[in-house]
């Protein structure tokens, strides 16, 4: 009876922290603003861009329509992908394009 009792809490609690586990990236794991003269590549995302591929550590100047923002793509270690649509200014992507992250080279471990 203790058994079963004790199974029955365990699983209510873990129903409960299940969406801890599945939260968002907090947004200060995602990189930061940029001015868009800062950027070292140009991605124009149109209406039939569902991805885009970004290495840690590059500046990328979105280009959506007639609006355009920069991001350092300066991210936590844990990041390897995470909707744009989160860190556009507002009323620039009004839709979710997600952002594929490889590692950035500089913090790559040596074969």
């Amino acid at each position: 009876m203790l058994l079963r009792s004790l199974i029955l809490i365990f699983t209510a609690l873990m129903a409960f922290s299940m969406p801890a586990f599945s939260a968002p990236s907090r947004l200060d794991l995602l990189g930061n603003p940029a001015p868009s003269v800062a950027a070292t590549r140009t991605i124009v995302i149109t209406p039939e861009t569902k991805w885009v591929n970004v290495e840690g550590g590059e500046v990328i100047n979105f280009i959506v329509g007639d609006k355009s923002f920069g991001w350092d793509f300066y991210v936590g270690s844990t990041v390897t992908s995470f909707d744009l649509s989160r860190v556009a200014p507002p009323g620039v992507l009004n839709r979710p394009v997600i952002a594929y992250v490889s590692p950035d080279p500089r913090y790559r471990g040596w074969d």
